[in-house]
């Protein structure tokens, strides 16, 4: 048996789940507008771990939701992740965040594009077949009228930046997937499971959230 905890923090979704052989046992989540992640990250994993009369010990490996998304909320879980990895002596599992929220979005057809909310008329999206595989890199994206009119195949977009796309994109071959806003440390689980049986671990001591854009300050003048 392999008990997995997942982590997932990229969005304003505090997420955090346990597995058994990569199916989700008990998952336990809030989405805040004000981040609250470093005050519930800690709880919700002891109360995952109580909830199935469990400890950290008995734990065979951390997952952990590593980007893009937003800066504060992955250093917050990547370092947990990361310190559960190193105290317990168990391996590391990153999994990508867009994949897991495009993992949400079951259909039998047609392109997946999760998008994450990057601010203005931009997001951080990436394609999907239905049956998740990836078609290309993550990468930011501006919409416009035209942004996806090159893909002629019916379009699931999914997430919370695909809300803002909804007035503005032209293609009639989207559908919006209203129900998967942001990514669940649920969906984490078979993903996860997957790479610890294939033993695709990262190293704890040099594992670095994937941010995709470099983190920008603004000052006023």
């Amino acid at each position: 048996m392999s008990y997995i905890l997942s982590i997932e923090t990229a969005t304003k979704n505090c997420s955090v789940a346990l597995s058994l052989n990569g199916n989700t046992i008990v998952c336990k989540e809030i989405a805040e507008e004000q981040f609250s992640h470093a005050e519930k990250l800690h709880i919700f994993i002891d109360d995952v771990l109580k909830s199935q009369q469990l400890t950290l010990s008995n734990l065979n490996a951390i997952a952990v939701s590593k980007g893009p998304g937003s800066y504060t909320g992955l250093r917050i879980g990547v370092s947990a992740a990361k310190g559960l990895c190193y105290a317990l002596n168990i391996p590391l599992i990153a999994v990508d965040t867009l994949a897991v929220l495009a993992a949400a979005v079951k259909v039998e057809s047609g392109i997946v594009l999760p998008m994450i909310d990057a601010r203005r008329m931009e997001v951080f999206t990436q394609s999907f077949t239905f049956e998740g595989v990836a078609l290309n890199n993550a990468y930011a994206l501006i919409i416009e009228e035209d942004s996806l009119n090159d893909l002629n195949d019916t379009i699931h977009l999914c997430g919370d930046g695909a809300f803002k796309c909804k007035d503005v994109l032209t293609n009639v071959n989207i559908t919006f997937h209203d129900d998967v806003v942001y990514p669940s440390a649920n969906d984490i689980s078979k993903l996860a499971y997957n790479k610890f049986l294939n033993k695709t671990f990262e190293d704890v001591a040099y594992f670095e959230p994937f941010y995709l854009k470099d983190f920008m300050l603004t000052t006023k003048k």
